[in-house]
């Protein structure tokens, strides 16, 4: 890499007076995604309010227009010309998804009932993303697949046709995997069933019920179950408004809990209890959250979540309740590092096929924090300190994430934490670090000397 090349990093010093304030994070990325994805299929246009303009979604965007779909961004909306299935045409190009895992694998069950080809690749880390179980199933119904590592890794070739339903099983519970699944099974002949070993996110599903779809799941809501889809003619969604994304909300929340002195609320939030497992889990350590939901129409329930400064406790997390905070792991681990006692997590080696092998990356983060952990191949367990760290530098490792949890580290330190690379935010949440000073706490930049709001 070159030196001009090289990505601009940042040191986040400790928030001495705390976290204070509202906020409304970004648009929530899962949504947002959905949102386009499904409304470049929908049986005419679909206005989009509240969508996040973040790498990945825009990558969404270029995805659906190489498909031959108009979308027309208005600034404070976009509006998706849907056609229904027939108004995707073979894309001229290779189709670039950049570090998107969810375009990656959703948009292989969105055009498996178009006799056409398409070619997806990404960046670095996504060429490294397993496909296997999304090109497996689709295989099964009547896709022709072909890809790296016998057809297990990205570039990937797709070329749908008519489908049959089928019933796959899931080794790992997986939002994305299932997601591409229902969505080539509303074009598929007969009934669709995803069994996944554990509950994960319903967008998709919430989603194909506002279009006028038939999806059911049974059995526990946070265990095991079966998803059904039946045959879909015609895809009928209204105007969609985009929460504010939990996972980037997460981020504010756990802030507030790590720092004395601190009361963070975040408005609009998405609350779609697939989402919010983090929340459950805070409490359980005796973080003090509280809870607003709102009366909001659409697919997605939302409200507003306050949280303030909290002594925390150990606490387990268990492969069945992984699903539901998969992205917010990495924060969870965090808040393990200031709580009284060893937190263990197990049933999470989904963590190692992310933008980084985010088990292993969140290992060494904390351990030059100076927190003990020890790693296991699906989790790791962290001995708690209440009086938390002196500080240290983080490495990002192109993990919008991982950036962000080291901002947060930061802020709740003694003496500050450096992060290498804060470019790589801009995958999920390109105003991110103007929020966390919003609220008070401080960077030292190139470019930005030292920051800081007053209050």
């Amino acid at each position: 890499m070159a030196v001009s090349d090289a990505p601009v990093g940042g040191l986040f010093p400790p928030a001495k007076d705390g976290l204070r304030g509202s906020l409304r994070p970004a648009g929530d990325k899962s949504v947002s995604h959905r949102a386009v994805l499904m409304g470049s299929v929908n049986d005419g246009p679909v206005i989009v309010t509240g969508f996040l303009r973040s790498a990945d979604t825009m990558a969404t965007v270029a995805a659906v227009r190489a498909l031959g779909v108009q979308v027309d961004d208005q600034g404070d909306r976009l509006v998706v010309h849907g056609d229904g299935w027939e108004g995707l045409q073979e894309p001229e190009d290779v189709i670039d998804v950049a570090n998107s895992g969810t375009l990656l694998r959703l948009l292989p069950g969105l055009i498996a009932p178009r006799d056409f080809l398409c070619i997806l690749t990404g960046d670095a880390s996504i060429r490294r993303r397993p496909m296997g179980r999304v090109l497996e199933p689709l295989a099964a119904m009547g896709v022709k697949v072909a890809g790296r590592g016998g057809d297990s890794l990205p570039p990937v070739a797709v070329r749908g046709g008519a489908l049959q339903g089928v019933e796959y099983h899931m080794p790992v519970a997986s939002a994305q995997v299932k997601s591409a699944i229902l969505l080539a099974g509303l074009r598929a002949s007969g009934q669709t069933t995803v069994v996944e070993p554990a509950a994960s996110r319903d967008h998709t599903e919430r989603m194909i019920r506002y279009g006028g779809g038939r999806v059911e799941r049974e059995g526990a809501a946070d265990g095991s179950g079966a998803v059904r889809v039946w045959p879909l003619e015609r895809l009928r969604m209204g105007n969609l408004t985009v929460p504010a994304d939990f996972s980037s909300a997460a981020f504010f929340l756990t802030a507030a809990l790590l720092i004395p002195g601190s009361e963070v609320s975040v408005r609009d939030v998405g609350l779609n209890p697939s989402r919010t497992g983090l929340l459950r889990v805070l409490e359980r350590m005796g973080g003090r959250v509280t809870v607003e939901q709102e009366d909001v129409s659409g697919p997605e329930p939302a409200g507003t979540v306050t949280a303030g400064w909290s002594e925390l406790h150990a606490t387990d997390v268990e492969a069945a309740e992984v699903p539901s905070l998969i992205d917010e792991l990495p924060l969870f681990l965090l808040a393990a590092a200031r709580a009284e006692g060893i937190s263990r997590l197990r049933g999470a080696a989904e963590l190692r096929a992310k933008e980084s092998d985010r088990l292993e990356a969140m290992a060494a983060l904390l351990w030059a924090l100076g927190v003990r952990v020890t790693e296991y191949p699906d989790g790791m367990d962290v001995e708690g300190d209440p009086e938390g760290w002196e500080g240290g530098e983080v490495q990002a490792r192109a993990d919008h994430r991982l950036a962000m949890v080291g901002a947060v580290a930061g802020a709740a330190s003694r003496r500050g934490v450096r992060v290498d690379d804060l470019e790589c935010v801009n995958a999920s949440y390109p105003g991110f670090v103007d929020a966390l000073t919003g609220l008070g706490a401080e960077i030292v930049a190139p470019g930005r000397g030292r920051r800081e709001v007053e209050r």
